[in-house]
């Protein structure tokens, strides 16, 4: 028991890639190049996608166009004809950093988001669009006005909002992620043999592409609420 303990709390750190020999040495842990992987993934995909589009489209500029399509959809319902070409891009963008980062596991490297910093980052970014946004369109004397509606009473729990929904944010997709990780290793260390592979398929990619989902879903329901 001892040293399945002292397995899975080596398995649960989060590891260090490399050091950048500056300033006695810059720890760059494991999730960050992953990350960077993803970027370099997703950044050559738009461009190979979106290369000698033409006006009778083939498959992959098809292919292209539906993902854009479902994108743009999703966030003109939700934040209406006027603001939803403003931040669709990034909305997509996290939505798919989002779903390769939870689906990492399936290629043998640890998820990016099961690192408190990387998911602490990305609900960090979404709070800053939405309160960005509401003194953007609102103006100074609006975005503050927005904390005391509906009623002046509830201005108190509206500021605490500031920090209670990055904080949700954050939890929520780095406890579902990390929780995921602990089983799939408590699973491999039990059973090494053919019973991951249906568990990794539902983590790593049907609860994974869910908290892809759910992320970007509150960001943009929480943006919504900032412009109205």
């Amino acid at each position: 028991m001892g040293e399945i303990k002292a397995e899975l709390n080596a398995e649960l750190q989060t590891h260090i890639a490399f050091e950048i020999p500056l300033f006695g040495g810059i720890p760059v842990p494991e999730s960050a190049v992953v990350s960077w992987v993803i970027i370099a993934v997703l950044t050559l995909l738009a461009v190979w996608l979106t290369h000698g589009l033409r006006k009778r489209p083939g498959r992959r500029q098809t292919a292209a166009e539906m993902l854009v399509g479902f994108i743009n959809g999703f966030c003109r319902d939700t934040l209406g004809d006027k603001y939803w070409r403003a931040f669709a891009p990034y909305l997509g963008t996290v939505g798919l950093y989002l779903a390769l980062a939870n689906m990492a596991g399936l290629f043998g490297v640890t998820p990016p988001t099961k690192d408190l910093n990387v998911t602490a980052g990305l609900a960090i970014m979404s709070a800053l669009l939405i309160y960005g946004a509401q003194f953007r369109v609102h103006g100074l004397r609006g975005g503050l006005k927005k904390f005391s509606e509906p009623v002046a009473v509830v201005t108190p729990l509206n500021i605490m909002e500031i920090g209670i929904r990055p904080l949700s944010l954050c939890m929520r997709l780095f406890g579902n992620i990390f929780a995921g990780f602990v089983i799939m290793e408590l699973v491999k260390m039990a059973v090494p043999v053919v019973v991951p592979i249906p568990l990794s398929l539902y983590f790593d990619v049907f609860d994974g592409m869910i908290q892809a989902v759910v992320f970007v879903f509150l960001t943009t329901l929480f943006l919504s609420e900032s412009l109205e």
